[in-house]
């Protein structure tokens, strides 16, 4: 199943859920709709991808990418990711340190989240 994106908007970031695969098919459509459900007054954004079934490296890049471009905008990503998945051995290999801080779960990456800014 292609993914299926789901963004929850107020409080002080976005959570944003992705469901199924992530692939050189749909990865630059989702950065796309991604970035642009950040607002410049939230904390950062929380990509929750413990539904997400498959990662390739479009999906890596757009991870990159995205934290990129909030870290410019003084922002932070934070990620929820189950462990011992096929997107948490691909996030694993990658070595995200230092680009985005993985969570068990949203109110975890949220807690982290407002953390970083006090």
């Amino acid at each position: 199943m292609l993914a299926k994106l789901d963004v929850q908007t107020g409080g002080s970031a976005p959570v944003a859920r992705i469901e199924g695969e992530v692939d050189a098919s749909n990865a630059g459509a989702l950065a796309a709709e991604l970035k642009s459900a950040i607002p410049n007054s939230a904390l950062g954004l929380v990509l929750d991808l413990s539904e997400t079934t498959y990662l390739d490296s479009s999906g890596v890049h757009l991870i990159f990418d995205l934290a990129d471009a909030l870290r410019r905008r003084q922002q932070t990503l934070q990620l929820v990711v189950r462990p011992e998945t096929f997107v948490g051995d691909v996030l694993s290999a990658v070595g995200l340190a230092g680009i985005a801080q993985r969570h068990a779960s949203v109110p975890e990456a949220l807690g982290a989240l407002s953390t970083a800014v006090d």
